[in-house]
């Protein structure tokens, strides 16, 4: 779902991006209201959490998807957190590791950091009530929530690939964005994430939250940090995470495993291959910028799997700290220098 540049005309990134900026602004009001300044790691674990997993791409044929972690988040922290956690971790992948477009990132954001937590959130609520975290109900509930959530964000995104040929043509009638009309752009994206990115989504978080709630149950469905954890170090209180973060770090090169490019994500030799030619809109904004670690790789040290392991590995601690630094900064500027009471 991570939408490339070159793929949608100024004339639907530019207004997603206009509608994010006020998105973001509330979001970071909410996370300032809700949140204290202790649970601003929580938050940066969860931007790592969204990150790591969504590297773990599953093959499906010549094709692949993957997790997102967002409604897993929103159930931790409230969906206007996960929509920062998301969203930082979105911008991460596009401004470092050239996974999804630079001017692609408000729409990006907006289906995958606001539609899937948000409505997926929203259903968890309602299904599961006020049962037991750990009950039958609410575990449906987790899965219900996170299987549409993604379902959702997928249909945003197939539309918004669907409808550029409707609204951008050369002269000569040939598309200058999106090459696939809606009735395929929709058949294509529907059918990997209803039939397999949504039931992993919903397992993956299913598992994190079961996983949580047996280890760090202080950590689930709180506005602040229990009194009888206060005096606990980091260590202590944020254990759990960091274990299961160290652990998909060290599993993530089983992404690499996935030789299939995601629908709608294809290089322009690949597009070659599928429309038959490189449209011009594509030609205009596809290279606006060469990332620092392009598709999570070192020029040149990509050679055998173990290598590319090991690089891949390093993308993911990278892309950790970073989420990591940005978010210590933005806890300071929207927070201050304040403790949690």
């Amino acid at each position: 779902m991570h939408i490339p540049d070159g793929y949608l005309g100024l004339q639907t990134t530019l207004p997603a991006m206009g509608v994010m900026v006020p998105l973001w602004a509330a979001a970071l009001r909410k996370v300032k209201t809700a949140l204290s300044h202790r649970q601003m790691p929580l938050l940066s674990l969860c931007a790592a959490f969204s990150f790591v997993i969504m590297m773990f791409n599953v093959p499906l044929g010549e094709s692949s998807v993957h997790a997102v972690g967002a409604v897993f988040i929103a159930i931790l922290l409230g969906p206007w957190a996960a929509c920062v956690a998301v969203s930082v971790a979105l911008m991460i992948q596009a401004l470092v590791f050239g996974d999804g477009g630079i001017l692609s990132l408000g729409i990006n954001c907006f289906n995958i950091a606001v539609i899937m937590p948000f409505t997926g959130y929203y259903l968890y609520r309602v299904v599961a009530g006020k049962s037991d975290i750990l009950s039958k109900r609410s575990l449906f509930g987790v899965f219900a929530g996170s299987y549409v959530g993604l379902n959702l964000a997928a249909l945003s995104t197939a539309i918004a690939f669907g409808i550029q040929p409707l609204l951008f043509k050369a002269a000569d009638g040939t598309p200058l964005y999106g090459y696939y009309p809606l009735s395929v752009s929709v058949t294509a994206m529907m059918f990997e994430h209803l039939l397999f990115a949504g039931p992993i989504e919903g397992i993956i978080t299913v598992a994190a939250i079961s996983y949580l709630a047996k280890l760090a149950p202080y950590l689930l469905n709180v506005t602040s940090v229990r009194e009888d954890e206060k005096g606990l170090s980091f260590w202590k209180i944020y254990k759990p995470v960091l274990t299961g973060l160290l652990g998909m770090v060290v599993l993530s090169p089983l992404g690499l495993l996935a030789a299939g490019t995601a629908w709608g994500e294809w290089s322009a030799e690949e597009l070659v291959e599928k429309v038959g030619f490189i449209p011009e809109g594509y030609r205009k904004t596809a290279d606006l910028r060469q990332a620092l670690m392009p598709d999570y790789s070192i020029p040149g040290l990509d050679g055998s799997f173990f290598c590319s392991s090991l690089v891949y590995i390093a993308s993911a601690v990278m892309g950790i700290l970073i989420i990591g630094t940005v978010i210590f900064f933005t806890a300071r500027l929207i927070i201050g220098e304040q403790e949690s009471n």
